[in-house]
């Protein structure tokens, strides 16, 4: 199965944004993905990179919305499952959401970031209440999908509630600056969580400079082994696409040893 994690920057203009993506959800269907995922905040400017205002609810969208409904219609055409991400808005609450588009178009559901942080040009505790969706794993024509929005792929117990429910892939919408981290260390944190787990993971990480931030690009998919199999230019816009085989979650270390092992009995409190 071909996968595709679309590497794009973000302007002030949304309508144009979304055009964008649609044209680079297009493009990688022509390349035969059955999948293609999204960064953090795709189809708008990265807000959390400045202090929260009064116009947050005016900034977000419902869920299903403009986007959703965009991307549901262009998936249907085109039998290709979607993992997008936006700032959503439900009542007076807004969350950073990642809908799932099945091939025929149908919103399978929505994954809402869980945990949230706040620290210098990442002041996303103004913007996002904690999700409240847990975990989920969908059930899509291209495979068993879970999603791990950015701040989320630090948290292990998280990562693991995705391997209990079945996730094969697990896709990380990031929105990572250029010297964010220490050099590979995102990466490492990604080839582990899928070698302990037994799925492959896909990082998509925003490219391009915006007002107080240069976001690095750089995305790439691991294997259950803990390979990179593919990755992406770092600060290039760029669409990536990646041949895997799912099966090859079942036959992971994690799936017929580390899973199999555990003694949840003896860690209460944490997932069983």
């Amino acid at each position: 199965m071909k996968i595709a994690l679309v590497q794009q920057p973000a302007g002030s203009d949304k309508t144009a944004n979304l055009e964008r993506g649609l044209e680079a959800f297009e493009r990688a269907a022509r390349r035969g993905a059955e999948l293609v995922c999204f960064a953090e905040l795709a189809f708008e400017r990265f807000h959390p990179q400045r202090p929260a205002g009064d116009d947050v609810l005016s900034l977000a969208e419902p869920v299903p919305g403009p986007i959703t409904e965009a991307f549901s219609e262009r998936a249907r055409e085109l039998g290709v499952v979607a993992v997008l991400n936006l700032f959503e808005r439900d009542g007076d609450r807004t969350y950073d959401c990642s809908p799932v588009i099945d091939a025929d178009g149908t919103l399978l559901g929505r994954t809402r970031m869980i945990h949230i942080t706040d620290y210098a040009c990442f002041h996303e505790q103004g913007y996002y209440a904690p999700g409240d969706t847990g975990a989920p794993v969908y059930d899509t024509r291209a495979g068993r999908i879970g999603v791990a929005i950015c701040y989320d792929r630090h948290y292990p117990e998280y990562m693991r509630a995705l391997a209990l429910s079945g996730a094969e892939l697990v896709v990380v919408p990031q929105a990572g600056a250029r010297d964010e981290w220490p050099d590979g260390l995102f990466e490492a944190e990604m080839r582990v969580a899928a070698f302990q787990n037994g799925y492959f993971t896909a990082l998509c990480n925003r490219v391009g400079a915006e007002e107080a931030l240069e976001f690095a690009g750089g995305s790439f998919v691991c294997d259950p082994a803990g390979r990179v199999v593919a990755r992406a230019a770092e600060g290039e816009e760029e669409l990536l696409i990646a041949e895997i085989d799912l099966a090859e979650a079942g036959s992971s270390h994690a799936r017929k040893l580390f899973l199999r092992d555990r003694r949840p009995e003896l860690y209460p409190g944490w997932l069983t």
